[in-house]
């Protein structure tokens, strides 16, 4: 038996002890925090407390479907979802644990590993792995319908996923790596936010295989790099693009009159050609790094496309309903955690302070106004500016495509 069917068997073993483990010592209701709300949100698909987990929501409502109708059982169900979730954590630690102890244990004359350094490998595999998965945290966190036990998966996938680029990085359309990595942390933003602080850990990774010569400077920068990047996941592409979609919408609504979410359409349209250009361009001009990183956004999008559900389940006025994110505004305000006030560490009120400087907020919402001219002017001059906005939109796609040409 070759090293690679060990490692599959070993690390399928530990993910089946630790997931039989898990749903013996499974929570047969609910615990005492957050889980009552995920487990009847996810049973009737409602919206969660700020900033959502819509992504754990819909994999957790199909676990909730093992319950057979049962309603008394529907917890449970749930909570064994968490503990699969948990042993497959486990299978990809120990992958993990063994492709790192392979970069230590140094191989023989002829390329391959002897007995001795075989029971290294996989001794530290398994004590790591089944350590972890008998921790207290982490088994607390399996038994429940929290989550933490998904967030965990989607974590050890992704840096399970950069140690397999770096083991074949010189290997023809190896980067499909990155892409699988960019679309797994696009899934997690649906679950928990935990899953981008590996993006700094990542870039080192790839700094260390792509050097040539490496120094302290060179491991610093990469690092402070992947914090950059970090942040403009976190704010640039969690954030502002959905702010730029509710003023979009803002504005296709109150000047030029059109339908509400016309001017968010228009936003996602305009994402997707500007993503498609970039990718076109880089293709065209041959540069791999723009390629790599306009396919990595476009699929970290689409992953976090997760989050339509909240918008679209607001829209059906469930029971649950935490701050009704059904438009562009009432989203992102849901995404920005508006709902809870800032408490500065540093500066700001005491306690026993008074309110002052606080500024009038305006809400995004319908209301009905008195239309003075006809049905048939307003219109008119809706198609004259939306006409006037697309030949604009045209002139400035086809101005981008003359100068690359």
């Amino acid at each position: 038996m070759n090293y690679t069917k060990i490692n599959n068997v070993l690390g399928w073993a530990c993910a089946i002890i630790a997931t039989v483990t898990y749903m013996l010592t499974a929570e047969r209701s609910t615990s005492w925090w957050d889980c009552g709300e995920f487990i009847a949100s996810a049973y009737k698909m409602q919206v969660v407390h700020q900033p959502g987990a819509p992504l754990f929501l819909m994999i957790q409502n199909i676990f909730s479907n093992l319950a057979g109708g049962d309603v008394t059982r529907i917890a449970f169900w749930m909570n064994v979802g968490s503990g699969v979730c948990s042993g497959i954590t486990i299978l990809f630690l120990f992958w993990t644990i063994t492709a790192l102890a392979r970069k230590v244990v140094t191989k023989s004359v002829d390329g391959t590993y002897s007995s001795v350094d075989l029971i290294k490998i996989f001794g530290s595999g398994l004590v790591g792995a089944l350590a972890y998965a008998f921790s207290d945290t982490f088994w607390f966190s399996a038994v429940e319908s929290e989550v933490y036990a998904m967030s965990s998966l989607c974590t050890a996938v992704v840096f399970w996923g950069i140690l397999k680029w770096e083991n074949h990085a010189d290997e023809p359309g190896a980067d499909r790596w990155l892409i699988f990595i960019a679309y797994v942390m696009g899934l997690s933003i649906g679950v928990h936010l935990l899953n981008l602080l590996v993006i700094p850990a990542i870039a080192v990774v790839i700094y260390f295989k792509r050097a040539k010569t490496i120094t302290s400077k060179g491991a610093i920068q990469s690092f402070l790099l992947g914090v950059v990047v970090l942040a403009v996941i976190l704010w640039g592409i969690i954030q502002y693009s959905v702010k730029f979609a509710a003023y979009f919408d803002l504005f296709f609504v109150n000047t030029l009159g059109l339908g509400f979410g016309s001017g968010f359409t228009f936003f996602v349209v305009l994402l997707v050609a500007l993503l498609a250009y970039g990718i076109w361009y880089s293709i065209k001009k041959v540069k791999p790094i723009l390629n790599i990183v306009m396919i990595s956004a476009s699929f970290i999008i689409f992953g976090y496309s997760s989050f339509a559900m909240i918008m679209i389940r607001a829209k059906a006025n469930p029971t649950l309903n935490n701050s009704d994110p059904e438009n562009a505004f009432t989203f992102l305000s849901y995404l920005g955690r508006e709902q809870y006030a800032s408490e500065p560490l540093f500066k700001g009120p005491n306690f026993d302070s008074k309110v002052t400087g606080v500024e009038p907020t305006y809400s995004y919402r319908k209301i009905k106004i008195s239309i003075q001219k006809s049905r048939q002017d307003l219109l008119t001059n809706t198609i004259k500016k939306f006409y006037s906005l697309v030949c604009i939109v045209i002139e400035m796609v086809i101005l981008a495509i003359i100068r690359t040409i």
